[in-house]
């Protein structure tokens, strides 16, 4: 699994790096008088796609706000019980959000829906970093229930040492 999130992770690098790209382009043409459409919005659905393909690796390094100053406060029974509880209601919201993603991708699709910018590109191609990023997430919360089930640490312990 964890190998799932260093390729989404390296999908949001270079979505981050085709932003940055598309935006010196941009900055470039205007100083030079030349016309690129939709530069703005590819450079926003790069954005996008860099902050959803990033989310399974971020939730695993331990860098999504997390409840650990609540729950550091507990007994170690409730304690126990609010991480199932955490845990259980984030695997099953991301799921959600994960199945109405990817079917805002296919209504796209299906109705052959367009950017409202310049470059009219067909909505569905940059929505589907978004779905399989939110994909990602649900895979990431429900590993991470496993691993609480199993008593094996899912996040870095470098990180929840610095958070707690």
């Amino acid at each position: 699994m964890r190998k799932i999130y260093a390729a989404l992770l390296f999908g949001a690098t270079l979505s981050m790096l085709s932003a940055f790209l598309c935006i010196v382009l941009g900055v470039a043409a205007r100083e030079l008088h030349w016309d690129i459409q939709g530069l703005d919005a590819y450079a926003g659905y790069s954005i996008a796609a860099a902050l959803f393909l990033a989310m399974p690796a971020t939730l695993q390094s331990g860098d999504h706000i997390r409840v650990s100053l609540i729950t550091q406060r507990l007994g170690a029974a409730w304690q126990r019980r609010v991480e199932w509880l955490c845990l259980i209601s984030a695997s099953a919201l991301s799921i959600y959000l994960a199945w109405f993603s990817c079917r805002l991708v296919w209504i796209s699709h299906v109705t052959h829906d367009v950017s409202p910018a310049a470059d009219a590109t067909p909505l569905w191609i940059p929505q589907i970093s978004m779905a399989v990023g939110c994909i990602g997430l649900a895979l990431a919360f429900l590993h991470a229930t496993v691993c609480h089930a199993r008593g094996i640490p899912f996040f870095s312990a470098a990180k929840t040492a610095n958070v707690e």
